[in-house]
């Protein structure tokens, strides 16, 4: 697994375009036509801010023609990052899932060439209400982070996703965001609201503000053409841009290519594509073809921009295709002329776009990087800066170290075409905090993560702290930038790499497992430690709950080297009676203490990420049974109840679908993940067959929640289950079991109304609406102020076996620890073990 998120897309002098097939880290060269475009950008001067609710829920059609036909500068304002949803290419949830999500968000904007905002609302998981939101989230720390990117960023025009007058009809989140966006619009331009903010910025009134609508609004497509359709405006986002070969819908869906943990993949298209927008507030444009009409978006409107935009235009006439350093000199006095403007805003902005097209068209390369990917502090390495100079002139390049970074030289004349390496040392002070997401620093609410500076409020990541400074000098202009020192390798498959260069702790601690079920026996629990730098001698104990007995005390070792792992084992004793705790690693060195864990997330779509927190694992007697000795497990869509059912004892066999063997019979229960038949359906289509005879013959087949989209009803298993979009997200809500004899209550476990206690999150999703008449529902569960439904859970005897279907939220349960849910799981694949072949008995209650 990869490590880390602390980097930006300015660690090198020149970005590609945002339809590179390199991530952000991977520095590319804008071909002459792409320049060009650059150069187009400079003469418009208008913003847009899209505003939703989660990760995904952008519209990157939209976002793309923003910043790619408009030329607008464009952003995304996600109010959360998607903590709370599932995910589909790894295990990972909650915080490591958001951290996932924060980074193909921006992989994203660096395709369709927008920018990224975040708030510190947390996505504590499905809302059906906007009142359930704002029961969670802090309704104005929320506002107050969006009237700061709103004076931040100051659009001219903002775009809702989502409709706010139509609560309870979707996602209480979703609906949320466009309530508070309609506060924050108005409230941005009040010298009363959130007035501590304007000790830093200005008040701001952005002119108008949009619904981003479609059919789907209306409810059907024949709705929406009888529609009003007044206040309507039609954008047709299906350009197609020669200065890089594809539409505006190819880039889009490139872009929305990259939530890949949420199986967002999409085919681009060709043509002609109609956006509308619906007319909420403000200015109404003068064309409703164009959103922008009415707003003056050309270099006069800032005092003194007529005559830069006279030099643009001759520039832009003048561009040789073939020899863009032609426009060197036009460029340099169009800088000039730039940079004696009064309007700070847009100065700042232009100068920034301009300096990056003269370093293009250079061709200058500056990259900072180290064979290192970790360091602790107090510890140095070697670094190396590469200065290279593409372009038919000379140019002068100034590098400034400072108290981290030493340098073998700093200035330096670059003949044409030509490449140095300049050697340094960076020096990591002691103590220095290991890397780690900024907003995941400080203890979160389950609604609000907690970010004291105010200035850090809104973006996607902090940038590096091991930067180099370096003053390129073009035509005698000053082009100052920070190289962010990045761990650089080459891979005998993907070529060269570039990744964040990571600070770790001296010493990463973990217990191998992060839960821990127990019956009457003891068990021994790993612990595991790492050795980031050279150690001395020290020990090693387990920490845990007063009523658990753990031994021995502590263990001794010896001296370790760098990169050295060891692992002991502790022998954990439970009480007498049912309990749950913590417990964690600690090492003791000398008078230091270490207890930190180093969690990595390597995926190759997104740069590596690291998370550094105390290590814990939770240790639960729930006083159960499980007669399942062997269970065969097909993988969903990324889930930890595989080893969930390892811990409660039994030995499992894990299958990808395509690859599950023909007999099944010696499996007592064959559990298929979550979402396997959303994400494989070919595969598990070809199972059917197989199953079917599995559990006629006398198996239990279990199957966890899927999606309802585009599920066929006879798709899930031998009998028709049809799925809805029905659950039940509170956690407490109330528990009734329909069928309290039933032996899936009972054996081998006795499940009461208290094993429904301490779930999270929820109690499951997309429950089954309709079913075969052979199941038999058994909880029934609703949300407060609705009726309930009894789809959770249901059980059909086919043939001697069973078919368990269940939307329970096991999935998020079993990680969190949580009892009662392992006593279900584990009744739930004891079923059928004590069974005797009985025929046709197909709705038997047992």
């Amino acid at each position: 697994m990869k490590k880390q998120i602390f980097t930006f897309i300015a660690s090198f002098l020149f970005i590609g375009h945002a339809t590179a097939q390199e991530n952000r880290l991977f520095p590319t060269q804008p071909n002459t036509s792409e320049i060009y475009h650059n150069l187009e950008k400079l003469g418009f001067l208008g913003t847009a801010l899209y505003i939703a609710a989660h990760p995904d829920d952008e519209n990157t059609r939209l976002i793309s023609w923003l910043a790619n036909d408009k030329m607008a500068r464009t952003g995304y304002l996600s109010l959360t990052r998607g903590d709370g949803g599932q995910n589909l290419i790894g295990p990972e949830l909650r915080e490591q899932l958001g951290m996932i999500r924060t980074q193909e968000l921006l992989e994203a904007r660096h395709r369709d060439g927008g920018e990224q905002f975040f708030t510190r609302a947390n996505d504590f998981g499905y809302s059906k209400h906007p009142d359930e939101t704002l029961e969670i989230w802090n309704q104005q720390e929320v506002l107050e982070d969006m009237v700061q990117i709103i004076r931040r960023f100051k659009p001219d025009v903002i775009i809702n996703r989502f409709n706010h007058r139509t609560p309870g009809t979707t996602h209480g989140h979703h609906t949320t965001s466009a309530m508070l966006s309609m506060t924050a619009y108005k409230s941005a331009a009040l010298k009363t609201a959130y007035a501590s903010q304007l000790n830093r910025l200005d008040t701001w009134q952005p002119q108008r503000i949009f619904f981003n609508t479609s059919w789907w609004f209306y409810g059907s497509e024949e709705a929406f053409e009888n529609a009003d359709k007044t206040n309507l405006l039609e954008i047709d986002a299906g350009t197609y841009y020669p200065w890089n070969g594809l539409s505006n819908s190819e880039i889009a869906a490139l872009s929305r290519s990259e939530h890949k943990s949420q199986g967002f993949g999409n085919s681009g298209s060709r043509g002609s594509q109609i956006e509308y927008l619906e007319y909420l507030d403000g200015s109404f444009p003068t064309d409703k073809s164009d959103l922008f009409s009415g707003i003056n978006t050309t270099w006069t409107r800032v005092s003194g921009g007529s005559k830069i935009q006279t030099q643009l235009n001759k520039i832009l006439s003048s561009y040789d295709f073939k020899n863009p350093e032609a426009s060197l000199p036009a460029l340099a006095a169009l800088h000039q002329s730039i940079s004696t403007l009064k309007d700070k805003h847009w100065k700042n902005i232009k100068l920034k776009e301009l300096e990056n097209i003269i370093l293009q068209i250079t061709g200058v390369y500056l990259a900072a990087s180290t064979n290192k990917q970790f360091i602790t502090d107090g510890a140095k390495t070697p670094i190396d800066i590469e200065v290279t100079n593409r372009s038919s002139q000379s140019i002068d390049v100034s590098l400034i170290a400072n108290s981290m970074i030493k340098l073998e030289r700093s200035d330096l004349t670059t003949t044409p075409n030509s490449s140095a390496i300049i050697k340094g040392t960076l020096s990591i002070p002691q103590y220095f905090q290991a890397t780690s997401p900024y907003y995941l620093n400080e203890p979160a609410s389950l609604g609000m993560y907690t970010v004291k500076a105010m200035n850090e409020r809104g973006l996607p990541e902090l940038e590096s702290p091991f930067a180099v400074k370096a003053v390129v000098t073009i035509q005698n202009i000053k082009i100052y930038r920070e190289l962010k020192i990045q761990f650089k390798s080459t891979d005998p498959v993907r070529g060269e790499i570039h990744e964040p260069l990571n600070v770790v702790p001296a010493v990463s601690v973990s217990v191998q497992n992060p839960v821990y079920i127990f019956n009457e026996n003891p068990q021994m629990i790993q612990v595991s430690m790492t050795a980031n730098t050279n150690l001395k001698a020290g020990t090693i104990e387990l920490c845990g709950p007063n009523d658990w007995t753990i031994e021995p005390s502590t263990i001794k070792f010896d001296a370790l080297s760098t990169g050295t792992v060891r692992t002991y084992n502790f022998q954990v004793v439970p009480p007498k009676n049912a309990s749950r705790g913590m417990v964690s690693g600690l090492v003791k060195i000398g008078a230091n203490s270490y207890s930190q864990e180093v969690i990595s997330i390597d995926y190759d779509h997104i740069p590596d990420q690291q998370l550094v927190r105390n290590n814990k694992a939770q240790v639960v007697k729930p006083n159960l049974k499980n007669k399942a000795t062997t269970v065969a497990y097909i993988n969903g869509a990324g889930d930890d109840v595989a080893t969930a059912i390892e811990a409660i004892g039994s030995k499992v066999f894990r299958f990808e679908p395509s690859e599950v063997p023909s007999d099944l019979l010696k499996y007592d229960a064959v559990v298929v993940g979550i979402r396997a038949f959303n994400v494989a359906p070919v595969e598990m289509a070809a199972l059917q067959e197989r199953l079917d005879t599995y559990v006629k013959n006398g198996g239990t087949l279990m199957m966890q929640y899927n999606t309802s989209r585009r599920i066929d009803p006879d798709a899930l298993g031998p009998l028709s289950i049809t799925l809805s979009r029905k659950r039940v997200t509170d956690e407490d809500a109330a528990v009734t079991l329909l069928e309290p004899d039933h032996a899936i209550l009972n054996k081998p476990n006795k499940i009461t109304s208290t094993d429904f206690e301490n779930w999270v999150q929820e109690r499951g999703l997309y429950f089954p609406e309709k079913w075969d008449p052979a199941f038999t529902p058994i909880l029934g569960m609703n949300d407060s102020g609705e009726e309930m439904t009894n789809g959770s859970l249901i059980v059909a005897r086919y043939g001697n076996g069973h078919i368990i279907y269940t939307g329970l939220s096991l999935f998020r349960e079993l990680p969190a620890g949580v009892s009662g849910a392992y006593k279900l799981l584990a009744n739930m694949i004891s079923i059928g073990v004590d069974d005797q072949p009985v025929k046709n008995k197909s709705n038997e209650k047992f």
